[in-house]
């Protein structure tokens, strides 16, 4: 299970200003602010710069550094399991996470506090694997009544060691458009129904199918 909150998007207007630095081609610009409050909701990205765009993103990462310039940020949330493999993405993003250290005793523990959308309810002679999330949700609830009221830290730990990695969490990510490339890229296709999930808002962001315009994503 993965869910999407929040998403902004920002900085193409100097992401595209900078572009043309090399060329000196300014003057061949043609994206424009279509609101008075110069906010990015309202730029247009025009067909001279997508068209621009698109050839120095066929031309390769050395060419494309606009895109380390457009930044997205959204609220995430997904499975531990599935922000271990997020991990991998450290260079150009940035994420703060709720605290399974400070915040773990907060609430009781809920079914949809995890991913188990896979979990076998009903098969013969074999362990309910919904049952067994249940009992250890029954188990850790348990133990986060007990270290609220004595503040006992051994039960704290108990929290902490058998927390399943179904668990999700919540993180607000900031990161960049090659860094959105780079995911789509290597996560197209991924056994875990989360990153195909992921790959499809991702694409569904401003101008990224028109900057990719049918390229194989480098």
């Amino acid at each position: 299970m993965i869910t999407v909150e929040n998403v902004d998007v920002w900085g193409f207007e100097h992401a595209i200003r900078g572009m043309r630095n090399p060329m000196n081609s300014w003057d061949k610009s043609d994206s424009e602010y279509m609101l008075a409050n110069f906010c990015d909701a309202g730029y247009r990205v025009g067909d001279n710069d997508l068209d621009l765009m698109n050839r120095l993103y066929k031309a390769g990462p050395e060419h494309r550094k606009y895109l380390r310039q457009i930044m997205v940020s959204l609220d995430i949330t997904a499975p531990l399991y599935w922000w271990k493999e997020f991990d991998t993405y450290k260079v150009g993003t940035v994420a703060n996470s709720c605290s399974t250290m400070h915040k773990i005793a907060a609430k009781e523990f809920e079914l949809d506090d995890f991913s188990h959308e896979h979990l076998i309810e009903t098969v013969s002679n074999v362990t309910n694997t919904v049952m067994v999330l249940k009992n250890l949700m029954e188990c850790l609830n348990y133990y986060r009544s007990q270290f609220i009221f004595t503040k006992d830290k051994k039960y704290w730990w108990q929290l902490i060691q058998l927390l399943p990695a179904s668990y999700n969490q919540k993180r607000t990510v900031t990161m960049n458009y090659e860094n959105v490339m780079t995911i789509i890229k290597q996560r197209t296709g991924h056994k875990l129904d989360e990153w195909n999930d992921f790959v499809k808002i991702l694409r569904d962001l401003p101008y990224i199918e028109e900057i990719i315009n049918g390229s194989e994503v480098e």
